[in-house]
């Protein structure tokens, strides 16, 4: 059964004072004016996985105004053939929380029963800007794979910044380094074999795919120290780079140094230097490609989310990517000004029109 939901309701979330929608597996094609709250309804549904959604707002930022009382999202998501009543929530700008049937969860809980991908107009400048949003779109491509990943990168994330904090504060006593160096090689080992794991996935549905998408070569790039592969190597690596960190102020080996590096095989050119229009083809090949793979190793297609992607292709390549979705049986989540964009979806999609008046959100079936 495809992963989908068929309820989504926003309380006070974002430009939504309340809104209701009931939808069933068919892709989700929303339309209306910029500023009307599309892309808040894509928000919402990013919010069903694991992690800060699809703009990274704390739950403070989700909130609508004035009144800043907090938001609740609740769905309905079909997954494994099984129905799951799911709930998010944020009081007085505090943490958000999860309930999965009823009972309070953690948010990695939402990684064993769903699967979420997006592609927002932030990313189409991937290629070209620095390294840290190119690390991020590979893990939560890795994410997607491998739920536990987020857990494992917070840990490495944590003893990272405290082994940094002795660095700036120039502490010199190795005892003071040995566990959080222990922590960062098991950690930092298990992020680049994830990261690893994913490629060969994405490369493996690439290669198997019939696509009207340019197909991306994709590498892992280690940093400029290189990255030890095992956890002992790590370790020795952290260990006798403690000099040259010291005087650096920071750790300079590790996963966190590393670089997602993109090819356009057909033509063998870089992504980065690649035109705009081949840049985003790039990334919407890498979306579908992630949802192939995720469909043979989870059992069932990701919720898409798609947010302007039909004002930047041609009308050839919307109806191409909308064909792959439907070939894919996912539940895509599309925004557009008009529903013209969608036309060639007919009837194998459903819509819904947003409108805004006096700064509150509408949202309605035509």
């Amino acid at each position: 059964m495809a992963l989908h939901l068929t309820s989504l309701t926003l309380s006070h979330f974002r430009s939504h004072k309340l809104a209701r929608v009931s939808i069933d597996a068919r892709p989700v094609a929303i339309h209306g004016p910029n500023g009307a709250g599309k892309t808040n309804i894509l928000e919402a549904v990013s919010l069903f996985s694991p992690g800060r959604g699809l703009r990274r707002s704390s739950a403070e930022d989700m909130t609508r105004r004035p009144e800043a009382v907090g938001w609740k999202l609740t769905g309905i998501m079909h997954s494994q053939h099984q129905a799951h009543e799911v709930e998010t929530w944020s009081e007085n700008g505090a943490a958000r929380q999860v309930k999965v049937d009823g009972k309070a969860a953690a948010q990695t809980a939402l990684g064993r029963i769903s699967r979420v991908l997006w592609l927002v107009p932030s990313m189409d400048r991937l290629w070209i800007e620095g390294a840290e949003g190119r690390r991020r779109f590979l893990d939560r491509m890795t994410l997607s794979f491998i739920p536990d990943h987020a857990q494992v990168s917070l840990e490495y994330e944590k003893a990272m910044r405290e082994r940094n904090r002795l660095l700036k504060d120039m502490v010199r006593d190795p005892h003071w380094y040995a566990a959080l160096e222990l922590r960062m090689a098991e950690t930092g080992a298990a992020i680049h074999a994830n990261r690893l794991s994913a490629l060969k996935q994405l490369s493996d549905a690439q290669a198997g795919a019939r696509t009207a998408f340019p197909t991306a070569t994709l590498a892992l790039q280690p940093g400029e120290l290189g990255m030890p592969v095992t956890a002992g190597e790590l370790r020795d690596a952290l260990t006798d780079g403690r000099k040259r960190d010291l005087a650096a102020g920071r750790t300079l080996i590790g996963p966190h140094r590393a670089d997602l590096y993109g090819v356009y095989a057909a033509k063998d050119v870089p992504a980065k230097d690649c035109s705009t229009g081949e840049q985003k083809a790039l990334l919407v090949s890498l979306i579908l490609a992630n949802a192939r793979a995720l469909a043979q190793d989870f059992g069932a297609s990701p919720l898409l989310l798609l947010d302007e992607v039909a004002a930047h292709l041609d009308a050839n390549r919307r109806a191409a990517l909308y064909d792959e979705i439907c070939a894919l049986g996912a539940q895509a989540w599309m925004t557009g000004t008009g529903p013209e964009l969608f036309d060639s979806l007919g009837e194998r999609a459903q819509y819904l029109h947003v409108t805004d008046t006096d700064g509150i959100s509408a949202v309605s079936a035509p």
